[in-house]
């Protein structure tokens, strides 16, 4: 009898249990597609106050014969919006706007992530704070738009996982 019991809860207690664990698996896994294009996990960091800009990350995938290319974009809490590339010039980081967007190749991924390529989220028009996930847009040059949901990090964080520096 107690083993029937158990038996009987243990599909409950594994149901319980999974709707626990997937609202934060999915929060850093979240998959948005447009076309042949396959959007996963955005993410920002928390700003600290006063900060006028923030970054957003994410990986595209692009599953199609040809390339597009992340021409713009649109955030909730800023004014603009600009793609960006840091990169190393002569021992020294730069960044600067990628004015003619970035190509996501035939059937290649596009890591954007901190210290590479990069979305710049520009004006804030206030603080990114940790919790509920911030809307934003993508635009490319031939797949069209894609509204996302940016998960949002603590301040410094280097993944959307990751907690601080």
């Amino acid at each position: 009898m107690i083993h029937s019991t158990l038996r009987g809860l243990a599909p409950l207690t594994l149901l319980a249990l999974a709707s626990l664990v997937a609202p934060a698996a999915a929060q850093h896994q979240s998959v948005y597609r447009l076309g042949d294009l396959e959007i996963t996990a955005p993410w920002t960091r928390a700003t600290p106050g006063g900060a006028v800009v923030a970054g957003g990350f994410m990986r595209i995938a692009n599953k199609g014969a040809q390339p597009d290319r992340l021409v713009g974009g649109a955030f909730s809490l800023s004014k603009r919006f600009e793609i960006h590339e840091m990169k190393m010039d002569g021992g020294v980081m730069q960044m600067r706007p990628l004015d003619k967007g970035l190509e996501i190749p035939a059937g290649a991924t596009v890591e954007l992530k901190p210290g590479g390529y990069h979305v710049m989220m520009i004006d804030l028009t206030a603080p990114i704070r940790q919790g509920a996930p911030l809307r934003g847009a993508l635009q490319f040059e031939k797949a069209g738009k894609v509204e996302i949901d940016y998960i949002v990090a603590p301040v410094g964080a280097t993944s959307p996982g990751a907690h601080g520096h």
